[in-house]
């Protein structure tokens, strides 16, 4: 069939053309040591020689643990003056979903960007969590058409997973990520230093992105993983950057070569687990962490993939053991909340993801350990009997 046999029955001209993205995620320790020029390569990194000017937005939580991070921010800017000029002082956002719930911090952040001036050849530093990475990007992205920004992830889940993609977004109307945009960062810049000052239940919580790309991407990762847990868990530092290059190296690779970047269509490979996970975040009003419902969405998918004669039970038993040995709980009292109808409430997150995927449902569920495939059914009785036999513990289930 030609191009032609494509074309309305009426008269047209055809548009077609690519814009190709390029950008750099640095691994570093210590980002804003005078001497340290990692931060100061991305944000001046066009080489066009003049100063690049640039505001900075600081998660408060990361400024608490940090005390003295935004005037170490400004004693950066001052030595390396001659290329960088920072605008004005560092402004201080919330971190976690509450900042993704507020129309009026998306606003007033937006407002402060016209107000500093901030053009399409600024940059906006965003340093902090993904929910400040994903609400900051979108302001970004919609101030001039996109200014640039250079994100440094200071969690385990952003530097090993949401920092380094293309999304932006903020919940809305009661929907997580309803408004948003794929703007690809301009830089990402990972500082392991953050990590070690992390509460560790914010540590735990990102691991819960390697455990899915590992297993339904890359069984020597999985296997990684398995032999590490101790270490992991108690936040050894080795094993931790190890974990969040792997991973970021896996999504990556994913974003650049899977052919749908901008997700044009309904496949979503990485959102393993995420249906399930996006209900429980929303029904938990936040309190459950984005790491700890996905880590429940796998179990409960695995345990689906049993049940439909997808996955061997032995596979489902080593995902669910690797995530307890991390420190996730794979149970909550909210599977078992009901609707007026009796139906369980998480169900209707499947009918929110296919609204989400564009009307047609694909779920990633596992056939095997590194070995995802996609499907577009899900039988929902056969989900509620998976909630029932995650309620009694799917590791001593399936042994």
């Amino acid at each position: 069939m030609s191009e032609s046999d494509h074309m309305p029955p009426f008269e047209a001209v055809l548009q077609r053309f690519s814009v190709s993205f390029e950008y750099p995620v640095l691994f570093t320790r210590a980002l804003l040591q005078a001497d340290n020029a990692t931060l100061r390569y991305a944000i001046a990194r066009d080489g066009t020689g003049v100063r690049h000017r640039f505001v900075a937005v600081i998660d408060q939580g990361v400024a608490q643990h940090r005390p003295g991070l935004a005037a170490q921010l400004e004693r950066y800017a001052e030595h390396h003056g001659d290329a960088l000029l920072l605008a004005a002082a560092p402004r201080l956002l919330p971190g976690g979903e509450a900042v993704k719930n507020d129309p009026s911090m998306l606003e007033a952040l937006q407002q402060w960007l016209h107000e500093q001036h901030i053009d399409r050849h600024s940059a906006v530093v965003v340093i902090g969590g993904g929910a400040l990475l994903d609400m900051a990007g979108f302001a970004a992205a919609t101030v001039h058409r996109g200014v640039r920004v250079v994100r440094v992830p200071t969690t385990v889940l952003a530097q090993n997973d949401s920092g380094v993609g293309v999304k932006t977004a903020v919940n809305a109307f009661g929907s997580k990520n309803l408004l948003g945009s794929f703007a690809p960062p301009y830089a990402v810049v990972n500082d392991y230093d953050f990590i070690a000052t992390l509460p560790t239940r914010a540590r735990i919580a990102g691991m819960a992105e390697a455990v899915k790309v590992a297993a339904i991407r890359d069984l020597d990762f999985f296997c990684w993983l398995e032999e590490h847990a101790a270490q992991l868990s108690r936040g050894d530092d080795e094993a931790c950057r190890y974990l969040i290059r792997r991973c970021a190296e896996l999504h990556l690779r994913h974003i650049g070569t899977a052919g749908d970047p901008f997700e044009f269509g309904s496949a979503r490979p990485l959102d393993f687990g995420h249906w399930a996970a996006h209900k429980l975040e929303a029904m938990s009003g936040y309190q459950l962490s984005h790491g700890e419902a996905v880590a429940i969405g796998m179990a409960l998918d695995t345990c689906y993939a049993v049940l439909s004669g997808l996955l061997h039970v032995d596979a489902a038993s080593r995902l669910c053991r690797l995530l307890e040995r991390l420190g996730f709980t794979l149970w909550t009292p909210l599977l078992e909340w009901r609707d007026g109808s009796g139906r369980h409430q998480v169900l209707a997150g499947l009918d929110e993801f296919r609204e989400h995927l564009g009307g047609e449902l694909t779920v990633t569920l596992l056939q095997a350990l590194g070995q995802g495939v996609e499907v577009h059914k899900m039988d929902r009785a056969m989900l509620e009997d998976s909630i029932g036999w995650l309620r009694h513990g799917i590791p001593e289930a399936c042994s």
